[in-house]
């Protein structure tokens, strides 16, 4: 394989989608919901508003949720009053699972832009009289995709962090986040499920001319979040260190082996002929 031609091709893709303002504007609003104004709002109104902490941390279900709760979750809040308690909860433990939309979501989207964009830009026939490999072609789509992903998470990851330390000090009195749980969850989880949706969503494209049908018949990867965090609220699984390296495990193989089967089966020579 030739890497040059790989990174030139992921180059191509990433300029394409700095001219879609479309495709990168809500990359960079969404994130910053979910690591800004999210934890803000769980931090400030519990402890700004009058009779908030009581309603949210001091009624039944929660007492329930706090009895209900695995050791090593449990040793978390010890000593902590209630509001410090429900924060950790909150912000270390339930919203975590949330985190994993923002690589989904940006692999999805760039991903989207790949063969679908090129279609619809009409320069699928020059891509695809490269001298590149099939090989290389879709390796280069999926590098586009995950690599600003990865980078855009950690960059969340860091803002968050600071967010959550310097909005909830006064109420903390000391700097408490992250919590162990979270480093395989950013370091390990979420560039497995890159892996694994960019893979899906460039097979996806390569059979799809449009951009909005392709990102629509992705999007279904989000229910794979969506089964962590009833896991995490419900109690069946919790995100703890172990268990997301178990999960991480699992999903970097699928991501694997989805993105063996999308090289192995794509094939230059149909696309051809679908633009023809």
């Amino acid at each position: 394989m030739n890497w040059k031609i790989i990174t030139a091709i992921a180059k191509t893709d990433w300029k394409e989608v700095r001219q879609n303002s479309s495709a990168w504007v809500p990359m960079l609003i969404i994130p910053l919901i979910f690591v800004v104004i999210f934890p803000l709002a769980m931090i400030l109104v519990p402890t700004q508003v009058p009779g908030a902490a009581d309603q949210m941390f001091n009624d039944p279900d929660m007492a329930g949720f706090f009895q209900r709760l695995p050791p090593q979750m449990a040793q978390a809040v010890v000593g902590l009053n209630p509001i410090q308690s429900g924060l950790v909860m909150l912000l270390g433990y339930m919203f975590a699972p949330f985190f994993l939309i923002i690589p989904l979501m940006f692999t999805t989207v760039i991903a989207s832009e790949s063969f679908a964009g090129e279609y619809e830009r009409k320069t699928i026939e020059s891509l695809l009289y490269t001298p590149a490999t099939d090989t290389e072609l879709f390796l280069g789509k999926i590098l586009a995709a995950v690599l600003p992903a990865i980078a855009i998470t950690l960059g969340s990851f860091a803002l968050y962090c600071l967010v959550v330390n310097g909005a909830a000090y006064p109420v903390m009195g000391r700097i408490w986040f992250p919590l162990a749980s979270w480093f395989p969850l950013i370091f390990w989880i979420s560039p497995a499920i890159s892996l694994a949706a960019v893979s899906a969503t460039v097979l996806i494209s390569a059979r799809v001319k449009t951009f909005m049908g392709t990102y629509q018949a992705s999007a279904s990867t989000v229910l794979l979040v969506l089964a962590l965090l009833v896991g995490q609220v419900s109690g069946v699984l919790y995100l703890s260190v172990g268990v997301g390296m178990v999960v991480g495990a699992v999903i970097w193989i699928a991501g694997a082996a989805l993105t063996y089967y999308a090289v192995r089966t794509f094939n230059r020579q149909k696309l051809l002929a679908s633009a023809a």
